[in-house]
């Protein structure tokens, strides 16, 4: 399989310069826990709740994404092959990971639920994941 037969596809994307009660509530009504930052159609880094949480809560009506939003990002290509995409995924600890295609333009994304949407998905990769997530 490959990563593109997994992926969620239409994915919602935030600006650095959005503020962050904004993206908080586009997280909320969305269901999603992060959010790809973009700027002049690249990906600049990556917004999560977390970060919104720990780094923002203080300065959430004035902040901006760009004063939370973690600068190094991983990310895949659609036409990676699943189990090295779950295997980055887990090495970087990251639960979700951007998907772009040839000219690294976003084109989806692929989180842990996305693997157990699909029961070739999970029989694919769960070794790969209790490898990494489980682990005690």
């Amino acid at each position: 399989m490959k990563a593109k037969d997994v992926m969620t596809t239409n994915v919602k994307v935030t600006s650095p310069n959005e503020k962050l009660h904004k993206i908080a509530k586009i997280m909320d009504e969305e269901a999603v826990g992060s959010l790809p930052v973009a700027e002049n159609d690249r990906i600049i880094g990556m917004v999560t709740d977390r970060d919104i949480a720990i780094k923002g809560f203080s300065n959430l009506n004035s902040g901006t994404v760009r004063d939370v939003m973690t600068h190094e990002v991983y990310y895949c290509y659609e036409d990676q092959d699943l189990k090295d995409v779950v295997e980055s995924m887990g090495k970087f600890q990251v639960r979700r990971m951007p998907v772009l295609n040839k000219s690294k333009r976003l084109v989806g994304i692929i989180s842990l639920s996305d693997l157990t949407k699909s029961e070739q998905a999970w029989k694919e990769t769960n070794d790969i994941v209790s490898q990494y997530y489980l682990a005690i």
